[in-house]
């Protein structure tokens, strides 16, 4: 997946200016891309950083629409799996110093299928081979070196080959490529109900844009709303026709206790504790999941225009 990324990186760097991007080489040889701190970004810059952290598996697009949000997405990808859950996902944990200067982040994107330090590699019994890497940190500070040097050290790849992307959640190209996640949401659900990921053939989605804020609250529960109120996806599967049922019916976010209000109430309502939150809840808000065996189509969870007007603001 990294190979197959690397055009998709070197054209983001050679098309930076365009973008609106801040590229620099950073003291260790490391190539860090700024999309949304200091440097403007965009919504095209966020779909191509979109399509990178697919692993070079799938497809992003931006159109307009008919609908209250002129401003859609959709995500297609030959290989949800690997896409979606050992590239896209954000699960490699990286964090350096303490207190109020302490460092934090998800990484997501190719570069993890290189480290593959998280046990959800042994289970897809799949590990990255490349001689460059790229990484996506959902952030609004420079990683410290330390951070850059532990990436170096556990993809084993040179400094000069690595590629680490900024993305702020309150920024356009932040909100993209959060929102292009509304297929890996699905596939992690997926992984999470224990369906046999080997029965997933192909899968698409589809979100609004939800617009920016500069408070990383409201942006990060527009971001999630977008997905949780807004979002559709169709798996396309091989099984028996009562397993496609039942991953159809607990499968959209409205299968979940915590459902029924914008994402940023609740946040607020536990506290601000992230885990507080019904892991259930992160999925799409519309399924439908197409068993090829049999030819039939289960449908379940809907779209709500309400909530998702309550979070974006009108």
């Amino acid at each position: 997946m990294n190979q197959r990324a690397a055009p998709l990186v070197a054209s983001l760097l050679e098309n930076s200016d365009a973008l609106r991007l801040d590229v620099r080489r950073l003291d260790s040889g490391a190539v860090l891309v700024d999309a949304g701190i200091r440097a403007a970004g965009g919504l095209e810059a966020g779909r191509r950083i979109a399509q990178i952290c697919l692993g070079g598996l799938g497809d992003v697009t931006l159109s307009a629409t008919a609908g209250r949000w002129p401003v859609g997405l959709s995500v297609t990808t030959c290989d949800p799996v690997l896409a979606c859950l050992a590239s896209q996902y954000a699960g490699w944990s990286l964090s350096a110093g303490s207190g109020k200067d302490k460092f934090q982040a998800l990484g997501s994107g190719p570069a993890r299928a290189l480290a593959a330090k998280e046990a959800l590699f042994g289970e897809l019994g799949y590990r990255d081979q490349a001689e460059s890497a790229c990484l996506v940190l959902e952030v609004d500070r420079d990683p410290p070196a330390e951070v850059v040097e532990k990436v170096v050290h556990d993809c084993g790849v040179a400094p000069q080959r690595l590629t680490i992307i900024l993305t702020p959640t309150h920024s356009l190209a932040g909100m993209v490529q959060i929102i292009a996640r509304v297929l890996e949401v699905a596939m992690h659900k997926v992984h999470a109900l224990g369906f046999p990921l080997g029965a997933v053939l192909d899968g698409a989605g589809s979100a609004p844009v939800a617009p920016p804020a500069p408070d990383f609250l409201t942006a990060m529960g527009r971001s999630n709303d977008a997905i949780l109120f807004g979002g559709s996806i169709q798996l396309f599967v091989r099984c028996e026709d009562a397993q496609a049922a039942d991953l159809a019916k607990r499968l959209p976010c409205n299968a979940s206790h915590d459902y029924g209000k914008p994402f940023a109430t609740i946040f607020k309502d536990y506290g601000y504790d992230f885990y507080k939150i019904d892991p259930m809840l992160f999925a799409p808000a519309m399924v439908v999941v197409t068993n090829v065996a049999s030819g039939r189509s289960f449908r379940a969870g809907s779209l709500n225009e309400e909530l998702l007007a309550q979070s974006f603001g009108n």
